[in-house]
């Protein structure tokens, strides 16, 4: 017998040629969504698999694409391969940013799927169509790379009507080549909330502290560490231990050091390091540190 996993939800999956990257947001009340909802696989494409969800989709998708197949082809392969296709909801990307999509028949309503350029919006158990209208308008509106617009995209829907039987889980998944943590792999982004009163709006925080600690420093935000700083930072410093010597705003090798190891307890060693600019200070890592340890 056939186990049933309704995974009532809306989600978005698409192409950023610009970043080269493949993408999925989800939003549901559905425990851990993202783990079910969300695939994508760089220079292959991005599957959303919802509703009576067939898990299989994600990565028999993924390979098909990867061969070579566009989402349209890829759709039509599962689906004549799934006896139970009236029942799922699919949204499909390819490596070109060609998008499918489908609703199966038999989905709880509202149900449905709305189709752009490089991506595809769906949901079901839905409070009516205006959502995927507003994460559709969302996503090609927003500035910023292809995690920013797709929680743009829930953050509309969510705003508008989202999974008419509330919230619980929300996440975001983003590929691309070498894009992972250290260069050596593509898992750009992977974020999720599992559980919580308003799953959206933490995700949009979390992805917001995924570019600060993972970002790369911007030219015109570095600071030349001049002794005011070189002050301000040896107080945190000192009261937080690391730092034994005078707070005199000397930017010596012994302030560095200390720096630098508050940097590794903090996972700040992407936005400053000895080996590069140790002289320079990047703004939002300068405001990190007035606003979790200047008033402590």
């Amino acid at each position: 017998m056939m186990r049933r996993i309704y995974v009532s939800t809306y989600s978005i999956a698409a192409f950023d040629p610009t970043e080269h990257a493949w993408g999925v947001a989800v939003a549901s009340k559905f425990l851990a969504a993202g783990a079910v909802v969300a695939w994508a696989q760089a220079n292959a494409g991005a599957v959303a698999t919802q509703a009576l969800a067939n898990v299989t989709y994600g990565p028999e998708g993924l390979a098909m694409m990867a061969s070579g197949l566009s989402a349209e082809q890829t759709l039509e392969k599962l689906l004549a391969g799934d006896p139970n296709h009236t029942h799922r909801q699919i949204g499909l990307v390819d490596k070109n940013g060609g998008a499918a999509a489908h609703t199966g028949g038999e989905c709880n309503g509202w149900a449905g799927h709305k189709i752009g350029k490089g991506y595809t919006c769906q949901g079901n158990i839905l409070t009516g169509g205006n959502t995927l209208d507003a994460m559709a308008e969302a996503f090609e509106t927003t500035k910023g790379e292809l995690a920013d617009r797709l929680v743009a995209a829930l953050l509309a829907g969510d705003t508008v009507g989202g999974d008419s039987r509330g919230k619980q889980a929300a996440a975001v998944y983003v590929v691309k080549p070498n894009g992972g943590y250290g260069g050596n792999n593509e898992y750009y982004l992977d974020l999720r909330v599992d559980d919580d009163p308003d799953p959206v709006n933490r995700l949009v925080k979390l992805v917001k502290l995924h570019h600060f600690f993972f970002g790369t420093p911007k030219a015109e935000d570095l600071l030349p560490i001049d002794s005011k700083i070189a002050a301000e930072i040896q107080t945190v410093l000192k009261r937080l231990g690391y730092f034994k010597g005078s707070i005199d705003g000397q930017w010596d090798e012994t302030t560095r050091a200390a720096f630098w190891a508050f940097c590794g307890v903090e996972n700040l060693e992407e936005r400053w390091s000895l080996d590069k600019h140790p002289e320079l200070l990047d703004r939002v890592v300068l405001e990190f540190i007035r606003e979790r340890f200047a008033q402590q």
